[in-house]
C-alpha cells in the first residue's frame, strides 16, 4: 500500500518537473505499453473495443478492489482508464469474482494476488514506480507480460550481461546513422549510458562483462571525462561501489540531457522498434530528457554546456526570478576638507570634486529595477565608523584611474618567500592595507601593507585609566608596546585553506581541515568564535559585502550561511554532487555563488535557501568565482584553464576566455567593471576586456528557452595582456580603490 501511494506523489511530481515529457505519453516504458504505443507488447493485443482478456480482467479488478478499500480514489481512476473498464462492468466481475472464485489468479484469492504485488516491488527500488498504473501493470503481469519483466530486469538484477554490449552497441550504429543534425544531441547518450550499463554490471558481480565492456566503450566518450573515466575502471567490484560517495551521487541522481523534441522522437520510435528496453529502462530511471521544441543544438553548442557530473542544468531551474541589481546605497554627505586643497590650492578645484562625488553618488542612488527590496534581507545598520569608511572610499573613488584597453592598471606583486609553511589562502581588506594568509602548517598570518604597524588594544586595567570622552580614545586604546608589521594566529589544528576580512576590517574568518570556521578580532589578535557545522575539511569561506553573514563550503558537499552572533548555520545549500570548493555573495548580499568539482556552479538565494541558477560548461573543478560590480555577471574559472563568463538574469553563458595553462585560482574584476584580471598557476596574471564580452552578446529569451548560445572565439581580442612572474603561482588578485591591481603566491623554487 506505501509503494502504490508513494508512487502516486511520484507521478505528481512528474507532472510538475517533467511536463514535455508527459505531454506525449512517454513519462514510462509501461505507461506507452498500456496506451498501446509500444507494438510488441501484449497488452497492446487487447480488443478493439478495450476490454482485457478475462483473466487479466480478473487481476485488474482485484488491485481495483483492494485500492478502493485504502481510498486510493486517484490510482482507481487511472487504473480503470487505462484498461478500459466501466463501472458497471467492474461491479458485475467482482460479483461473479466472490461467488464463483473466478477472482482468483494462479489459484489464489485477491489478497494472494497483491502479496505478489508487494513481493514484486520490492525487488524494483521505489523509484521505479513512477505511476501507480505502471507499478500494478508490471506486478500483475509479471508471468506473462514479457516486456514489462524486461524493464524489470535492470532493478530486480536480472539482466543478460552478456547482452550489454549488443545493446550498447545496437544503440551506438543507430545514433552514428541519424542525420548529422540528430547525431551531436543523441550522441549526449553515450556517456551516461556507458556509466550505468557498467555500475550495473559491477553491482551485479559481472566482473569480467564489466572489463570487456569497459575496455570496448571507453574509448568512444568525449575527452572531458577521461578523468571520471579513470576512477571508473577501479571499480570492479560490488564493494567498491560503497566507498565512492560520487558515482553513488552519480547512480542516484538523474543526468540532465537537453534534447530537441525531433531527436527524442527519433531515439524513442528506434528503441520501440528494437525492443531495446534495456537501454529505454535506464533512460527512463537515470536520466532528465529535457525537451525543447526547435532546432537540434549543434556539436559546439552541446560541448560548451556539458561536463558536468549531473549533466546540464534543467531549464526549469535558470527561470527562475533573480534580483541581480545593486541595493540603493545610503544618502551620506561627503565634507570637504583640508585633502582635497592638496591636489589644488585654486578656489574653484574643490568644487568641481565635490560634482564629481554627487555625480558618482547619484548614480549609485537610483533605484535598480532588478535591485531587491531594500528589506528583502535583514542587514546590519551602519555604524558611524562605517559612515566614515563609506566617506573614504567615495574620496579615493574620485581618484580612481579608468581603465581600458588603451589604459591597463600597474601590477604589484606580494611574493611570499620562504613560505615553507605552505601559503594556501590569501585575502586583502577592501581598502588594501591588511593581507591575511592562510597556511598548512595551521596558522593564519595578518600583515599591515602600509607604514602603519598592527598593535593590539590594551589591557583592561590600562583601559580604566583612559579618558573615554576625548576625541582621539580610539586611538589612545591601542597599546604602543605591541606594534610589529605583522600577527601569527594560533588555534586551527590544520592547514588553512580559506580566509576572509570583514568589510569594517575588525575581523578576519578563515577555515581549515580541522572542519571548522573561525572568527578572530583584528584588535585582540585572538579567536572570538569556532563554527562547527561541517563534518570534514572547509575549503573556503568569504564574509558578506555589508559584513555580519559570511558563507563557508567544504568536503561534504554543501555551503552554510552563518551570522556571526549565531553559533548554528542560518541556511544550509545542499545540491552539488561533490565538494563545494568556491564560495562568493553577490553584491548585494541577497545570493551566494557556489563552485564545486562536480563541475558545476549554482546559484543560492540566501532568503529561503533555493538554488536559483544552475551553470555548466566547465570540464574541471571549478576553483574561482567573482561578481561584476553591477551584479549582472559571473565569472568562474577552473582546472580547465578556462574562464567562463554567465548572465545571471537569463541562465546563460556567454563567454569563454581561453588562454590559462592551469589551473585559475583567483578572478577579480577592476572596481569599474571594464577589466577582468585572471591568476593562475600557470604564474601568470591576464587582463580581459570584459566590457567588450559582455556588449557584444545578445540575450534573449529564446536563447534562454532553448539554449542555442552562439559563444564567439575571440580569446585573443578580448586578451589585453599576459603579466608572467618568475616563478610564483598567483594565489589572490585584489584592486584597489584607485584601481591598482594587486598579486598574491607563494615563490616555488622547483
Amino acid at each position: 500500500m506505501a509503494a502504490v501511494q508513494d508512487g502516486q506523489m511520484e507521478l505528481d511530481a512528474e507532472k510538475e518537473t517533467k511536463p514535455e515529457i508527459l505531454s506525449d505519453g512517454t513519462s514510462n516504458l509501461s505507461g506507452n505499453t498500456a496506451s498501446g504505443t509500444l507494438s510488441s507488447s501484449p497488452l497492446t493485443a487487447a480488443p478493439a473495443g478495450g476490454a482485457p482478456k478475462m483473466e487479466d480482467q480478473q487481476t485488474l479488478i482485484a488491485v481495483l478492489q483492494f485500492l478502493k478499500r485504502n481510498k486510493l480514489t486517484d490510482s482507481v481512476e487511472i487504473l480503470r482508464r487505462e484498461a478500459g473498464l466501466g463501472e458497471d462492468q467492474e461491479d458485475s466481475q467482482a460479483t461473479d469474482g466472490s461467488g464463483g472464485g473466478k477472482g482468483d489468479v494462479d489459484g489464489g484469492d485477491a489478497n494472494s494476488l497483491l502479496s505478489r504485488v508487494s513481493i514484486t516491488s520490492a525487488a524494483a527500488p521505489q523509484s521505479m514506480c513512477d505511476s501507480p498504473l505502471m507499478f500494478m501493470l508490471s506486478a500483475a503481469g509479471a508471468d506473462d507480460q514479457p516486456d514489462v519483466s524486461v524493464v524489470l530486469s535492470a532493478y530486480s538484477q536480472q539482466g543478460d550481461p552478456s547482452l550489454y554490449q549488443v545493446y550498447y552497441s545496437g544503440l551506438k550504429n543507430f545514433i552514428e546513422s541519424v542525420l548529422d543534425c540528430h547525431r551531436a544531441e543523441l550522441s549526449q547518450l553515450f556517456y551516461p549510458l556507458f556509466v550505468h550499463m557498467y555500475l550495473e554490471l559491477v553491482y551485479n558481480n559481472h566482473e569480467n562483462e564489466a572489463k570487456a565492456f569497459f575496455e570496448k566503450f571507453s574509448g568512444d566518450q568525449e575527452c572531458y571525462y577521461q578523468d571520471d573515466l579513470r576512477v571508473l575502471c577501479g571499480l570492479t567490484k560490488k564493494e567498491h561501489l560503497k566507498g565512492n560517495e560520487v558515482l553513488l551521487d552519480f547512480r542516484t541522481s538523474r543526468f540532465v540531457l537537453r534534447i530537441s523534441r525531433d531527436s527524442y522522437q527519433l531515439l524513442k520510435r528506434h528503441l520501440q522498434e528494437r525492443h531495446n528496453n534495456q537501454i529505454w529502462n535506464i533512460i527512463q530511471e537515470h536520466l532528465y530528457i529535457d525537451i525543447f521544441d526547435g532546432m537540434p543544438r549543434s556539436k559546439s553548442q552541446i560541448d560548451s554546456m556539458s561536463g558536468s557530473l549531473a549533466g546540464e542544468g534543467k531549464r526549469e531551474v535558470n527561470k527562475a526570478k533573480v534580483f541581480h541589481g545593486l541595493l540603493k546605497e545610503p544618502e551620506i554627505e561627503v565634507p570637504l576638507d583640508d585633502e582635497d586643497d592638496e591636489a589644488e590650492n585654486e578656489e574653484g578645484k574643490p568644487k568641481k570634486k565635490k560634482t564629481k562625488k554627487d555625480s558618482l553618488g547619484s548614480k549609485s542612488k537610483k533605484q535598480d529595477p532588478n535591485a531587491p527590496q531594500q528589506n528583502r534581507i535583514p542587514l546590519p545598520e551602519l555604524k558611524d565608523s562605517d559612515k566614515l569608511d563609506k566617506i573614504m572610499y567615495m574620496k579615493e573613488s574620485t581618484k580612481r584611474i579608468r581603465l581600458g584597453p588603451e589604459n591597463l592598471p600597474s601590477i604589484c606583486f606580494y611574493t611570499f618567500l620562504n613560505a615553507y609553511q605552505g601559503l594556501t589562502a590569501v585575502d586583502f581588506t577592501d581598502d588594501s592595507s591588511l593581507l591575511a594568509g592562510g597556511f598548512a602548517d595551521s596558522t593564519v598570518r595578518v600583515w599591515s601593507v602600509t607604514p602603519k604597524k598592527l598593535r593590539k588594544v590594551k589591557s583592561a586595567a590600562d583601559l580604566n585609566m583612559i579618558d573615554k570622552e576625548s576625541d582621539d580614545v580610539l586611538e589612545r586604546i591601542m597599546d604602543e608596546k605591541t606594534a610589529s608589521e605583522s600577527k601569527i594566529l594560533y588555534g586551527h589544528s590544520g592547514p588553512v585553506y580559506g580566509v576572509s576580512f570583514s568589510p569594517d576590517r575588525n575581523y578576519l574568518l578563515s577555515s581549515s581541515e580541522d572542519g571548522t570556521v573561525r572568527l578572530w578580532s583584528l584588535l585582540t589578535f585572538t579567536c572570538l568564535v569556532g563554527y562547527k557545522g561541517h563534518n570534514y575539511p572547509v575549503w573556503d569561506t568569504q564574509f558578506s559585502p555589508f559584513g555580519y553573514y559570511f558563507v563557508s563550503g567544504g568536503h561534504d558537499r554543501v555551503a552554510r550561511l552563518w551570522a556571526t552572533d549565531h553559533y548554528q548555520p542560518l541556511r544550509i545549500f545542499a545540491g552539488h554532487l561533490a565538494d563545494v570548493t568556491c564560495t562568493r555573495f553577490h553584491p548585494n548580499s541577497n545570493y551566494v555563488a557556489t563552485g564545486s568539482t562536480d563541475r558545476t556552479i549554482r546559484l543560492w538565494d540566501v532568503l529561503n535557501g533555493n538554488c536559483v541558477r544552475i551553470f555548466t560548461g566547465h570540464k574541471g573543478p571549478i576553483h574561482s568565482l567573482a561578481f561584476s560590480p553591477n551584479g549582472k555577471f559571473l565569472a568562474s574559472g577552473s582546472t580547465d584553464g578556462r574562464v567562463l563568463l554567465w548572465d545571471i538574469g537569463h541562465g546563460l553563458m556567454i563567454g569563454e576566455l581561453k588562454g590559462h595553462t592551469d589551473t585559475i585560482y583567483s578572478l577579480k574584476f577592476s572596481r569599474d567593471g571594464e577589466i577582468l584580471a585572471s591568476g593562475s598557476m600557470d604564474n601568470t596574471v591576464r587582463l580581459w576586456n570584459s566590457m567588450k564580452a559582455f556588449d557584444e552578446v545578445e540575450t534573449d529569451d529564446f536563447t534562454a528557452t532553448t539554449g542555442h548560445i552562439h559563444l564567439p572565439d575571440n580569446s585573443q581580442e578580448l586578451l589585453l595582456g599576459t603579466y608572467h612572474s618568475k616563478s610564483t603561482p598567483v594565489t589572490h588578485l585584489h584592486f584597489t580603490r584607485r584601481n591598482l591591481l594587486l598579486a598574491a603566491g607563494a615563490y616555488n623554487s622547483q
